[in-house]
């Protein structure tokens, strides 16, 4: 009975600290652990990399507290002669399984890695041997992104040898849009140009958009398209939501002003479809 004091003050303290945990890392990592090199990405970038790493660092703190409670307890209802004998068994079984789960181990080297090279964060968009999505989770073993479909993806950290970030940095609006052969091009390109700075002038846009959308060359033509390529930088991630609307747009105006939207033939997009992929 004169240990019950002593193992509620464990597990209250072992709780409190488990769950001030999280608190006390994110404020460290906006206040304390900003680096020369953080404080020259953008905002958008530095939240993704102060949520990757604290979510880490959390996961680190919330083991070595467990694990201290629990050695706590054990040394509260246990003599240290009869504790000895139990860690040194559990070294030499850790020691055994070292060695039979090297896989595990190249997973959790890589995946630090991945976070100290800040290759991808939580809240990229990221593609991995051909699947795209959104970083949900890095842990200490795999890397969980879900795709547009919903789907969850789990990859191990030691697999992942080519990652195409989407969203590091900055991102770009490239997209092409099609016209009839006889159409003016100076006189669309125009057209695009101006649409193109007037939404990047919009306040719903401008802190979205570091380039405008522009015309920038001609792409293929066929007897019945001339396609036309147009291109722009955003903030990382917003790239998706300016080309729907520049094309919005653009599609409104060419109706407008006459211009017609030519007709890609389907071997030519089922051809284009296969070079992307």
């Amino acid at each position: 009975m004169e240990k019950i004091p002593s193992l509620a003050l464990i597990v209250f303290v072992g709780l409190a600290l488990y769950w001030a945990g999280p608190y006390v890392v994110n404020w460290l990592m906006q206040h304390v652990f900003v680096t020369a090199y953080q404080r020259t990405l953008h905002k958008k970038d530095l939240e993704k990399r102060q949520r990757t790493i604290g979510a880490m660092l959390t996961n680190i703190w919330r083991i070595l507290v467990v694990a201290g409670s629990v050695y706590a307890i054990s040394r509260l209802f246990f003599a240290t002669d009869v504790l000895a004998p139990l860690f040194a068994s559990a070294g030499i079984v850790g020691v055994a399984l070292g060695f039979g789960a090297q896989s595990l181990i190249k997973d959790f080297l890589s995946g630090i890695f991945i976070i100290s090279e800040n290759q991808f964060r939580v809240g990229d968009v990221i593609e991995i041997d051909g699947f795209s999505g959104t970083v949900e989770r890095i842990g200490f073993r795999s890397t969980v992104i879900r795709d547009v479909d919903g789907n969850v993806h789990y990859f191990p950290n030691g697999m992942v040898q080519h990652v195409i970030n989407k969203t590091m940095g900055y991102s770009m609006a490239r997209f092409t849009i099609a016209v009839a052969p006889e159409t003016d091009i100076d006189r669309a390109a125009k057209f695009i140009n101006n649409l193109g700075l007037a939404l990047s002038e919009e306040p719903d846009w401008r802190d979205k958009i570091l380039e405008a959308p522009h015309y920038v060359m001609m792409g293929e033509f066929t007897a019945t398209a001339v396609t036309l390529i147009i291109t722009g930088k955003t903030q990382p991630s917003d790239q998706w939501a300016v080309v729907a609307e520049m094309r919005q747009r653009i599609l409104e105006l060419f109706e407008k002003e006459g211009i017609m939207i030519g007709t890609v033939p389907t071997a030519q997009i089922t051809t284009s479809h296969k070079k992307k992929h």
